[in-house]
């Protein structure tokens, strides 16, 4: 044998060099490889590729968290951003609160949680690929199937630390509690062991009736205990129910039978809107303290429109800024498709909230005239927004 015959069997395996030996093809050595070689070339080139998927896959999931995470609080940034200039600029300089940022402080706080929640979001999505697909590499895909998920999130929990450590965000935190919730319910009805216990959720419209009680706890919350609410979350249902404090003081003093205490001031907030109106402390429906001199009816109207304004900056950048982000490569080809879907998101979940709003003093007023009486149980049942929620199901 030639030594260039030796060196070619050398680097293969010992079946070729075998076949080689007994004269077998001789000399075509190059031309033919066993199966035992091709297999063990195919073995290699898929371990190189999936590799290099998973790497793919990190790197993604981490691009894609960081942008969405910039997008929505840049967003929601910018907008806040925008309503405090036109603010500032309406208001007087004495009417303004001593100890105020400044517009170049907000603008340098806005860039800041806007960069603390994209490093958030796009840590979290990478820390939880990499442990799901470490685990899966070291002790196999289907055996680690039923848990991977759950020790991967537990993992890239803590990852939330990067928007502040001395930040709370109960909100963030108790929704994506509930959407854990969500989905192991849906995983609970297709189990065996747990299906009949799920098996409620599975009703028609359930979701429907867990979402009218939660409605009836927030905005009853909202009216007669505002001090058991985040102060965000607060200030959110604030701004969309459209109402001033003082009026929601005095539904408050006539529904849990308390004597009224600011009845000057309510009488004061619509004198300063151009409403000339005398409370009488002895009334025992409160439409006058919600609506002054408008009827039930034409007040359900004009407070329908003005939600709906209202909520409308609240979704443009949910919607719209993370599509241009996300979409942005098939913005050229498909921008009318993707600005459609934004657009009919934002109008849609503004015709929700603004529903939602107007929908609970309209049903306010109803109860209480229709029962001549104010209390907390018709408040309860009131604020249950079955209105509401069947327009958003049924769009």
């Amino acid at each position: 044998m030639s030594p260039s015959d030796e060196s070619t069997n050398g680097s293969r395996c010992s079946s070729c060099i075998s076949s080689d030996n007994d004269g077998n093809d001789f000399g075509k050595s190059d031309e033919f490889t066993c199966k035992q070689c091709k297999n063990s070339d195919s073995k290699s080139k898929s371990k190189s590729v999936n590799d290099s998927d998973k790497l793919r896959r990190i790197i993604v999931a981490s691009v894609k968290g960081f942008t969405i995470g910039t997008g929505l609080k840049g967003g929601l940034a910018i907008f806040s951003i925008v309503a405090r200039f036109a603010r500032r600029r309406r208001s007087s300089p004495q009417s303004r609160k001593t100890g105020e940022f400044s517009n170049s402080e907000a603008i340098a706080m806005g860039i800041k949680e806007t960069l603390r929640y994209g490093l958030f979001l796009g840590t979290f999505a990478g820390t939880f690929v990499s442990v799901d697909e470490a685990i899966a590499a070291l002790a196999g895909d289907k055996r680690t199937a039923k848990w991977r998920a759950l020790f991967a999130g537990l993992v890239a929990g803590p990852s939330m630390l990067l928007t502040g450590p001395n930040t709370q965000h109960t909100s963030l935190a108790v929704y994506i509690l509930m959407r854990a919730a969500v989905l192991a319910s849906r995983c609970g009805i297709k189990s065996k062991r747990f299906g009949t216990i799920c098996k409620p959720l599975t009703w028609k419209h359930g979701d429907l009736f867990l979402m009218c009680l939660s409605s009836s706890q927030i905005l009853s919350a909202y009216i007669l205990k505002q001090e058991s609410l985040p102060s965000s979350y607060k200030s959110f249902l604030n701004k969309q129910g459209g109402k001033d404090l003082s009026i929601l003081q005095g539904v408050k003093d006539i529904a849990t039978a308390q004597p009224f205490t600011n009845l000057r001031a309510i009488e004061k907030y619509y004198k300063s809107v151009g409403v000339d109106i005398k409370l009488d402390p002895t009334m025992k429906v409160p439409c006058t303290i919600i609506h002054g001199n408008e009827s039930c009816v034409k007040h359900g109207v004009t407070f329908f429109l003005q939600a709906y304004k209202r909520a409308l900056p609240v979704y443009v950048p949910v919607y719209l800024i993370p599509a241009l982000i996300v979409h942005r490569q098939d913005l050229l080809k498909k921008q009318y498709s993707i600005l459609g879907k934004g657009l009919l998101g934002t109008a849609r979940s503004s015709l929700f909230l603004a529903t939602y709003c107007s929908s609970a003093w309209a049903w306010t007023c109803l109860l209480f005239r229709t029962f001549e009486t104010c209390n907390i149980p018709l408040v309860a049942i009131a604020t249950v927004q079955t209105k509401a929620i069947l327009i958003t199901y049924h769009c």
